[in-house]
């Protein structure tokens, strides 16, 4: 897979691709903060052109998937985009996250030096056949976790529990763990929801879903 885009700024690819941890100053993280916005509505919109008949839950859990971590982390070593991250010293579950947060950068710089309508349609053209490979709409690990522990453990339900925030103020990330069958996980997001979802996927992992 290729980007296939050319900066008329090589400097705002550049960005992108550097990490807070190897530039507190000159970093992504504002490029970050656009593409999320960019990548959000790009797949959104895509996903209500690709499935007339389904309703928002559904299209909101396929939405959730396509933006995931693990889906931009996937997308942007496909790219081969790991290999050119500027990133301090961090460890190898850490990079995950630095790579799903270098593509969203990415395509934020692509919308500052191309505009909406070029990121969109890159966007599409890459997430068109990950959206495609799923025929019916996944459910979120929550719901997921919840129906699994209430079919295996006599009606209980999963426990969450928000643990210390973190991060800097304008961007926290919150902390969950959740508790079901004898056994914990934790999850962080950039919200409480999605944090929460990390940690029932963690959790279902465990539980060898």
């Amino acid at each position: 897979m290729k980007l296939k885009y050319d900066f008329k700024n090589p400097e705002l690819l550049e960005l992108a691709l550097t990490q807070s941890g190897a530039d507190a100053v000159h970093n992504n993280e504002r490029l970050e903060f656009v593409g999320d916005r960019v990548l959000g509505l790009s797949v959104a919109t895509l996903l209500y052109d690709m499935f007339p008949a389904e309703h928002e839950g559904e299209l909101a859990r396929r939405h959730a998937m396509l933006v995931s971590t693990d889906t931009l982390a996937r997308v942007a070593t496909e790219l081969g985009l790991d290999k050119k991250i500027h990133h301090g010293h961090m460890t190898a579950g850490r990079m995950k996250h630095i790579c799903a947060n270098a593509m969203e950068a990415v395509f934020g710089a692509i919308f500052i030096d191309g505009g909406f309508e070029v990121a969109r349609k890159i966007i599409v053209d890459i997430w068109r056949d990950l959206a495609a490979a799923d025929v019916v709409a996944p459910k979120d690990a929550k719901t997921a976790l919840q129906e699994y522990v209430q079919k295996h453990a006599a009606g209980a339900l999963p426990e969450y529990e928000y643990l210390a925030q973190t991060g800097a103020s304008h961007k926290p990330t919150f902390n969950v763990r959740v508790t079901a069958m004898g056994q914990s996980a934790d999850g962080c997001g950039t919200s409480k929801k999605t944090a929460s979802i990390a940690a029932a996927d963690a959790l279902l992992k465990k539980l060898a879903i």
